[in-house]
């Protein structure tokens, strides 16, 4: 077990360059099965969660090679629909990635229930209407704990989600793709890591249509060939930065930042007091900024709420909560999505925030308060992000534990941090 130990209260500096996306990586390493010749991926993050789907392919007969400078050989020449390590399925959520490729590939898939982030019940109803409408059958046993996915032959088909699910929208698509037909996914989610997935398909011999549209046009062919593609840079983690840069009044250059998917990210945290500018594919933090809550309409209380993007995405609320404690005023966060969201906001108010946790999806935060340093929990991914970040902002020194939740989804984000100036330090339990 690691922690960090963070000294607050320095301000960022310098540039960064955020790594590739993870959740573009995961679905491209599941899709590598789809063909037997080789994909060259670039720009693959160094996280634990690619490590482990690395390691998933690998137990199903795929030749993983990492090669140097973030780039990684797949060749999935021959594959095996042998049971998957439920240990390795258990550390992420991606696992189920896995259904619509194999189905589409090698026929079945045995699957135990995949992990991931403990923020409550994630259902996978909607992955398996998916491959059912494409022709596949799924059944769960509780005796064995296992998935039971089967296909003959694939046909397209015209599928409406019953919700905008991510990981549903990307299975549907994989499974898709080599099926025998037409296929329409309506109701599909549209989010950046999406539309790479397209893309990269689509290099690879695929035909996909209306992408970064909820309605999606698949013309099935009869295989992929190999190829290669750079994943993009991961918007999660340049949103982190940009918080980070704010709440320490700092001023940072975000090199290759990928501006055309935060619209509406930039949208919401305007409201919070931030801006950026845009200079080609670099953003620019200014320093010290007048972070004012604006408020609607008639002096009322602002609103922030999640939904399916090109809206605001419950990945960044935790994180514009943080930026929320340092600006002037009240605001409502509301995350419908996940039940345990909010549940990292007591570490919050143990710093001296002053947040009320009006039930487990909504709170309100009035700002600005001082954070002092305080020793805490990563409870998952995007929380432990966000309490580094708080630990940043904060007097005196914090300690964060079980930092292996940050590692899953932040590639060497101390060392990236120390470079801009912040005091933290990796220490072994």
């Amino acid at each position: 077990m690691e922690k960090f130990l963070i000294e607050g209260g320095h301000q960022l500096t310098g540039d960064v360059t955020p790594s590739g996306n993870k959740n573009a990586a995961l679905p491209m390493l599941a899709a590598c099965t789809l063909t037997e010749e080789p994909v060259l991926l670039h720009n693959v993050p160094e996280i634990r969660d690619v490590q482990t789907m690395g390691s998933l392919l690998q137990s199903l007969g795929v030749e993983v090679t990492k090669l140097e400078n973030h780039k990684w050989r797949i060749q999935a020449k021959n594959v095996y629909p042998t049971d998957l390590d439920p240990d390795l399925c258990k550390r992420i959520r991606a696992s189920i990635l896995l259904a619509g490729p194999m189905l589409a590939r090698a026929g079945e898939l045995n699957l135990p229930p995949p992990g991931g982030d403990v923020i409550g019940r994630r259902r996978v109803d909607t992955h398996i209407l998916a491959l059912k409408s494409l022709g596949g059958q799924a059944e769960y046993s509780r005796g064995e704990r296992l998935f039971h996915f089967k296909a003959g032959k694939l046909n397209g088909s015209n599928i409406l989600l019953d919700e905008a699910s991510v990981t549903a929208t990307e299975n549907a698509i994989m499974a898709a793709v080599t099926a025998s037909g037409s296929t329409i996914i309506r109701n599909a989610a549209s989010e950046p890591h999406i539309q790479e997935l397209c893309h990269f398909l689509n290099a690879l011999g695929a035909k996909i249509t209306h992408i970064g549209s909820n309605t999606l046009h698949i013309e099935g062919v009869a295989r992929l060939h190999g190829g290669e593609y750079t994943i993009g840079p991961d918007y999660l983690e340049v949103v982190s930065f940009i918080g980070a840069a704010v709440v320490t009044k700092g001023s940072i250059r975000i090199c290759n930042a990928g501006p055309q998917y935060l619209d509406m990210i930039k949208i919401v945290f305007n409201r919070l007091g931030v801006t950026w500018s845009t200079h080609g594919e670099d953003i620019v933090i200014p320093k010290n900024q007048e972070l004012k809550i604006e408020k609607d309409l008639g002096d009322a209380i602002p609103e922030i709420s999640v939904m399916p993007w090109p809206a605001f995405p419950t990945d960044l609320m935790s994180i514009a909560i943080v930026v929320a404690t340092q600006s002037q005023g009240s605001i409502l966060f509301h995350d419908w999505m996940y039940p345990s969201r909010m549940f990292f906001i007591d570490k919050l108010v143990g710093m001296g925030a002053q947040i009320v946790l009006c039930d487990p999806h909504r709170c309100i935060v009035q700002g600005p308060t001082t954070l002092f340093g305080e020793k805490m929990e990563s409870p998952d991914i995007r929380a432990g992000m966000s309490l580094l970040l708080a630990a940043l902002a904060a007097e005196g020194t914090s300690v964060i534990r079980n930092i292996g939740q940050i590692d899953r989804g932040y590639e060497k984000v101390d060392e990236k941090l120390r470079s801009l100036g912040a005091k933290i330090e990796r220490k072994s339990e």
